[in-house]
C-alpha cells in the first residue's frame, strides 16, 4: 500500500489540487447556507478531489513526452518510468469519471460545472491549445475557476454574479501564477517547444500582462467579497493581501529581476490560499 501510494501520489500534484479544492470549499461556504450537512460538505470535497486529481493525471499522461524533455519535469513518474502510460490513463479516467459522476449525483448544475472544468482543462487546454498557442493559459484559467463556481452553485442551487466574480478572480490569478513560472523556466519550455508568453511576446510584455491581470484579480475578488457581505475586519485583511499582491506585481514589472519574479510566484499562491481561507472562516 505504501509503495503504491508513493508511486501514484505525485501524479495528482497535491499542492495544486489542494489549492483548487480550497477554492471550491470557499465558494460553497460563501453561500452561507443556514444549515450545512456534513454529508454535503464531504461530498463536495470528495467529488472535487477526484475530478481535479483525475484531470491532473490525464494531463500528465498526455504531456509525458514533453515532460521528458524538461529538466523541471523529467523526474515525474511517467517520464521517469515509475508508472506506465496505461496505468496513468486508467487511473486518470477512473478518478475523473468517479468525481464527475459523484458531483452529478449530488446536484446536476454542480456536476455540469465540475465536468466543464475537467473538459476545459484536459481537452481544450492540454490536448488542443497548450502546444499550439501561448493563449492557452486563458483556457487553463477558465478551468481553474470552475471549482469555486461549482462550490458556490452547490450552496445556492443556482448561478449568481458573485460566483462568476469569484471564478474570474481565479481566472485572473492564473496568469500571475503560470506566467511567472514560465519566465523562471523559460529554457525548459523552449526545449519542449511549448509556446509561452515570454517566448512569443517577450518578457517585458509578459510582466505588463501579469500586472494587469493582478489588478483585475483584486477587483474581481473585492467585488465578490463586498457582494457576499464580509465583515469589515475580513475586508481589511483581504485589502492588505491585495495591496501586497499589487505592489509585488507592479514592482516586478517596473524593476524586473529573477528574485522578484519568483517572489511574486510564491506570494500569488499564498494570496489565493489566504483569501479563500478568509472566505471560509468568515462563513463559520
Amino acid at each position: 500500500m505504501r509503495a503504491a501510494w508513493g508511486k501514484y501520489w505525485p501524479l495528482i500534484k497535491s499542492l495544486q489540487t489542494g489549492l483548487l479544492l480550497a477554492t471550491g470549499l470557499a465558494g460553497f461556504m460563501s453561500a452561507r447556507c443556514p444549515v450545512i450537512h456534513w454529508s454535503t460538505l464531504l461530498g463536495l470535497m470528495g467529488s472535487l478531489f477526484l475530478a481535479i486529481s483525475g484531470s491532473t493525471v490525464l494531463n500528465m499522461w498526455y504531456d509525458r513526452d514533453i515532460d521528458s524533455q524538461m529538466k523541471r519535469t523529467c523526474w515525474r513518474p511517467l517520464p521517469a518510468g515509475k508508472v506506465t502510460p496505461g496505468e496513468a490513463l486508467l487511473l486518470g479516467l477512473a478518478l475523473a469519471v468517479s468525481g464527475v459522476a459523484w458531483a452529478l449525483a449530488m446536484d446536476w448544475l454542480y456536476g455540469l460545472i465540475v465536468f466543464a472544468g475537467l473538459f476545459f482543462d484536459v481537452i481544450v487546454y492540454t490536448v488542443w491549445l497548450k502546444r499550439r498557442s501561448a493563449w492557452s493559459v486563458v483556457w487553463g484559467g477558465i478551468s481553474g475557476g470552475m471549482p469555486v463556481l461549482a462550490g458556490r452553485a452547490l450552496g445556492l442551487g443556482e448561478l449568481d454574479w458573485i460566483g462568476v466574480a469569484l471564478s474570474l478572480s481565479v481566472l485572473f490569478w492564473i496568469p500571475t501564477h503560470i506566467l511567472t513560472f514560465s519566465m523562471r523556466y523559460h529554457q525548459d519550455y523552449q526545449a519542449a517547444r511549448i509556446p509561452t508568453f515570454p517566448a512569443v511576446y517577450g518578457f517585458r510584455t509578459t510582466r505588463v500582462v501579469i500586472a494587469i491581470s493582478s489588478v483585475l484579480q483584486v477587483i474581481a475578488l473585492g467585488a465578490a467579497a463586498l457582494g457576499i457581505g464580509l465583515q469589515i475586519g475580513y475586508l481589511r485583511l483581504i485589502g492588505v493581501l491585495s495591496f501586497g499582491l499589487l505592489v509585488f506585481a507592479l514592482r516586478a514589472a517596473a524593476h524586473p529581476s529573477e528574485r522578484l519574479n519568483f517572489g511574486l510566484f510564491k506570494f500569488a499562491s499564498l494570496y489565493m490560499l489566504s483569501t479563500m481561507l478568509l472566505l471560509m472562516i468568515e462563513a463559520l
